[in-house]
């Protein structure tokens, strides 16, 4: 009988799919493992590294992904009890990376883990910091007792490197109606049913993005609306990010002042475009119709 389903959603992912696909066969001590490969177009050579593996590959047409949707179609698809979501281009960096995510529902009231992830050689100074505030050493239990204390990393939760019981999945289901961020969406519904959601620093992958400063405010905005739209955007979360914000500033601020001036000059500027994104995407309410437009990378929740 199969327990776990890893679901890979791709496209073009050539460069690292293969490497992710490795990592995902060498896996230990997790029992028997399906592994689900959504395909939405690939005009590159990932679909022929992928049938190098016994994966089951499922192909849809490119204009039909979505975050959400193309996520709740993996969902439906999988036998196993635990779904794994895990990106194409996020490499698990050890042998015990499944094992150690599904080793937390042994507690019948998690319905979600979330794992660690570190920044790819190379990446820039704004990731690896992003990176190291959000994913620390500690493991995290989010239930309502730690609401207050968590602040607004209460909802964080990241699907590029997550598992799902499936009976919670089909209570919650991705929200669809999000074109982005639908990993905070459903980590909401989850919480909000009762479930806990673990952190777990020992699941971890590789995997970071570089983006540029233009694109990082165009995020953060549509981070804003999302938790605005949501309903989760209150004092206690804005405090709570503000003071981690401006830690991480000063933090910088530090090094460029040692003589680090080009790579935490360029970080310093980049966190300040985030935070006048996020800022604006929690306003976005009394923002006219043409700014959201052009201050969004999605269109987030088909405002228009």
């Amino acid at each position: 009988m199969i327990e776990t389903s890893v679901i890979i959603p791709t496209k073009n992912g050539a460069q690292d799919i293969g490497v992710c696909l490795e990592a995902v066969f060498s896996q230990k001590g997790a029992g028997r493992v399906e592994v689900l490969v959504i395909d939405s177009g690939s005009t590159d050579s990932t679909l022929e590294i992928v049938r190098r593996y016994p994966v089951r590959l499922e192909r849809i047409p490119p204009e039909t992904f979505h975050h959400a949707r193309t996520r709740n179609h993996g969902a439906s698809l999988a036998e196993g009890k635990f779904l794994v979501f895990l990106s194409q281009d996020a490499i698990p960096s050890s042998n015990a990376w499944l094992a150690a995510m599904l080793a937390n529902f042994t507690d019948e009231t998690v319905g979600a883990v979330y794992g660690k992830q570190l920044p790819k050689s190379g990446r820039n100074i704004e990731r690896q910091y992003t990176l190291n505030v959000h994913y620390g050493d500690l493991k995290i239990v989010k239930d309502v007792k730690s609401r207050e204390k968590l602040g607004y990393r209460y909802y964080f939760f990241s699907d590029a490197n997550s598992a799902i019981r499936k009976n919670v999945w089909q209570v919650t289901g991705f929200p669809e109606e999000l074109k982005i961020f639908e990993d905070i969406g459903i980590a909401k519904r989850i919480l909000e049913s009762g479930k806990k959601i673990v952190y777990e620093p020992r699941a971890c992958v590789y995997h970071s993005h570089d983006h540029t400063t233009t694109e990082l405010f165009r995020r953060y905005f549509d981070y804003g609306v999302t938790l605005r739209r949501l309903g989760i955007w209150n004092r206690e979360m804005r405090r709570s990010m503000m003071v981690e914000i401006s830690a991480m500033v000063w933090k910088k601020l530090t090094e460029y002042e040692k003589g680090h001036k080009g790579k935490f000059g360029a970080s310093v500027h980049q966190d300040v475009a985030k935070t006048a994104g996020l800022l604006l995407g929690v306003s976005e309410w009394c923002l006219p119709k043409n700014l959201k437009r052009r201050f969004s990378g999605y269109g987030v929740f088909d405002l228009w």
